[in-house]
């Protein structure tokens, strides 16, 4: 019995494509069970490009996503689907007609705005690495350059939450925060609205601890795995909170984003 063909979705865009792929990954995150591959395929230029795309689509089967601002290319890639009979999705182009159709405006047509080299990227870039040092080396001291200040007990999702905020262009400082450790003085200092206390719920917390060991090689048993230091540490860690006042968020069973989306709200 021969085995059957993987499916493909063939990713097509005239800059680098990294949007097209957002959202067919997303798409994908709703849909178990298919052994789908992705092939990328980027700077687009010419009509003839999309002409033998289409026709190895055809001999590779899949459908077809692509982001394309060029109108002439918007077509050739609605035509060839049309006479090869391949499901070609415009991620793009109806958005931007969307904008033109209320807002009365015209676009650039210029390939990878999105990516260029503007004041927006090199300040997205410093945050990111404000974001990457401050955790690293913890410097109290840099504290009042942070867009953001996390606070939160161990496993709390911190590091990947600072970093993911970093990207969207603020500088983010993570403070961690424990019974036996004073909060540093310059967390006082800062305007509320930017320091946030994230919690969580103490059984799902042993849980991530305990598989935390597991994973470093180490013994079970410790005071950082029982239920009875989780909740002193969380106790604690809200009671700093009540000082400062600051926002206070439960990211149990919260995906990175959603969090991050939550924050957001408040500066």
């Amino acid at each position: 019995m021969g085995q059957e063909p993987q499916q493909m979705i063939t990713i097509c865009s005239d800059s680098v494509g990294e949007t097209a792929e957002s959202v067919v990954r997303a798409t994908m995150k709703q849909f178990t069970g298919q052994d789908v591959q992705l092939r990328r395929i980027g700077q687009i230029k010419q009509e003839d490009d999309i002409r033998t795309i289409m026709e190895e689509v055809s001999r590779l089967g899949g459908f077809v996503v692509y982001t394309l601002v060029q109108p002439e290319l918007r077509e050739m890639m609605r035509s060839e689907a049309i006479r090869l009979g391949i499901r070609a999705v415009d991620i793009m182009g109806p958005m931007m007609q969307a904008f033109i159709d209320t807002f009365h405006d015209a676009p650039s047509r210029k390939p990878g705005l999105l990516h260029q080299l503007d004041e927006p990227y090199f300040r997205r870039m410093e945050a990111i690495e404000y974001s990457v040092q401050y955790d690293h080396s913890q410097d109290v001291k840099t504290l009042g350059e942070a867009d953001i200040v996390l606070l939160g007990v161990s496993r709390t999702s911190k590091t990947p939450l600072s970093i993911f905020l970093g990207h969207k262009g603020y500088k983010t400082a993570n403070v961690l925060v424990v019974p036996e450790m004073k909060p540093p003085k310059e967390l006082f200092q800062l305007t509320h609205q930017r320091v946030v206390l994230l919690t969580m719920n103490a059984e799902q917390m042993l849980k991530i601890r305990t598989e935390r060991l597991k994973t470093l090689g180490l013994p079970a048993g410790a005071s950082y795995t029982t239920l009875e230091r989780i909740q002193e540490e969380l106790a604690y860690a809200h009671a700093v909170a009540d000082q400062l006042r600051c926002p206070v968020i439960d990211v149990t069973d919260k995906a990175i984003e959603e969090t991050a989306g939550v924050i957001l709200g408040y500066v």
